[in-house]
Parts: C-alpha cells; sequence; structure tokens
C-alpha cells in the first residue's frame, strides 16, 4: 500500500509561548518538496496569532475532500468518454459538535460545476452517477465521518459559451 509523508514546521522566535502569545503561523512540507504557508484557522485563534493569508487545517481538509473527489470525477468521466473541460469545485466545510460535545467538521458540501466539450453530451443521469461512483470511490471520503453531499452544475461548450444545468 501507498504511504505518504508531509513535514510540519514550525519556530517560537522568540515568544514567550506560554502566554499563548505566539504565532501558529507554519509551514508544510510535501514529499514532492513544495512548501505551502500553513496557520491555525483565525475562527480558531484570533489574529496576528493566525496567519488569514496561510492555509489552515479546516481549509485543507476540505480542499482534499474536493480534490479527491474531482480527481476520480474526471477519471471516470473519461473512461466513460465524456471530455471535461472544466471543472470548478467551491467547497464548503461547516463546524459543529458531535454528541460527545467535541468541535468537528459536520459537514462538508461540495458544488462541483463541470463544463463538457459536447463531443459527448452527458444526460443529468449520467453525471449523477458519475458523483455518486466518484463518493464512493474517493479515499479522503471513504476515510472520515463527516457527511459529504454534492451539489453540482454542469454545462456544455457551444460558441465558446457555457450553458448551466444542474442536478440533484
Amino acid at each position: 500500500m501507498a504511504k505518504y509523508s508531509t513535514t510540519i514546521t514550525w519556530n517560537r522566535e522568540g515568544a514567550p509561548f506560554t502566554d499563548g502569545r505566539y504565532s501558529r503561523a507554519h509551514a508544510w512540507r510535501f514529499d514532492g518538496g513544495l512548501t505551502v504557508p500553513a496557520s491555525s484557522s483565525p475562527h480558531v485563534v484570533p489574529v496576528p496569532y493566525s496567519d488569514p493569508a496561510n492555509v489552515d487545517p479546516e481549509e485543507a481538509f476540505v480542499a482534499a475532500l474536493s480534490s479527491c473527489h474531482m480527481l476520480w470525477f474526471l477519471s471516470l468521466a473519461a473512461k466513460r468518454g465524456f471530455v471535461v473541460d472544466e471543472y470548478r469545485d467551491e467547497a464548503e466545510g461547516t463546524m459543529g459538535y458531535n454528541d460527545a460535545g467535541r468541535q468537528v467538521m459536520t459537514h462538508v458540501l461540495l458544488k462541483p460545476h463541470v463544463i463538457f466539450s459536447k463531443l459527448q453530451v452527458p444526460t443529468d443521469a449520467d453525471v449523477s452517477a458519475l458523483h455518486h461512483q466518484a463518493h464512493e470511490k474517493c479515499y479522503i471520503a471513504n476515510s472520515v465521518k463527516t457527511v459529504v453531499d454534492i451539489q453540482g452544475q454542469w454545462s456544455f461548450r457551444q460558441d465558446r459559451q457555457a450553458e448551466p444545468s444542474s442536478y440533484d
């Protein structure tokens, strides 16, 4: 089985620390060499101790779910002969409390808008089935307890204009 690694680095940079007044900014370094500036969420730790310009773990969680779903969707669409020109997801995650009173990501809503080429036009049922299959295959979605819903749209290219459609 595959193994994935990430190196997380943080430095106190002379802050007193025990008073809680230290920066939560840190870095994520991935095995391919990319370094991403990260921080706690400003919804959890106030600025200036969080850096709102950096990626926070909650955003990364939502992005990982969205990215995994998209990659499976693209793979499945290609196998079915549907040509995807663009895919954009403005995914949202909602924090709340679980039954044990712990704060958790309670819900993730994926809102993909897929633009297909008109080479082979999918039906609403085709697109809905592709999203269902992508969700079933997504490793990240299969690894979490969070409810993940998909509320997508699709369209196709015709003279460079997108004609939207939607499905549930």
